[in-house]
């Protein structure tokens, strides 16, 4: 069975990767896919995000890593994939999560949610947390992969 983890990953963050590892072990296939969002102003190109997504997950071989723009579930169609797999951390994300996830079933009847409960140590952690830490000069590498840290401190050095 194949799952998208569909998400903008502006920067990936050790709660994404929870997710991804945690995914893999439920599902044959996770495809981690970057959504390109023309009305977001990102931190890196969409390119650089794949880029540093493959390079966090290179020890999962059943992980692809790929991008799209438009609607998920017409996404999912083009992929064969019947799961859209979503992470939670706190219950506002499950009011916003499950919005999504009623809208999708809407759109096309043939896909699921799964949603997985973040990690506790994850549960504050956020993309937009680690750009606000960096920016004023905190230290993020207990927040993200090494290598996107090191992009990040890069960005606004």
């Amino acid at each position: 069975m194949v799952a998208i983890y569909p998400g903008s990953f502006d920067p990936i963050t050790f709660g994404h990767l929870d997710i991804i590892e945690r995914g893999v072990k439920l599902f044959d296939h996770v495809i981690v896919a970057v959504l390109c969002n023309p009305s977001k102003n990102a931190l890196f190109s969409q390119e650089k995000r794949i880029e540093q997504i493959k390079k966090c997950t290179m020890h999962l071989s059943s992980v692809e890593i790929d991008s799209f723009t438009g609607l998920t579930v017409e996404y999912a169609k083009q992929k064969g994939a019947r799961v859209l797999l979503r992470g939670l951390r706190v219950l506002s994300d499950f009011e916003k999560e499950l919005q999504m996830a009623h809208t999708n079933q809407t759109l096309w009847s043939g896909v699921e949610t799964v949603f997985l409960a973040t990690s506790k140590e994850y549960s504050f952690l956020s993309s937009s947390i680690v750009k606000e830490i960096a920016q004023f000069g905190g230290s993020i590498s207990h927040l993200v992969p090494e290598n996107v840290a090191k992009d990040i401190l890069m960005h606004y050095s």
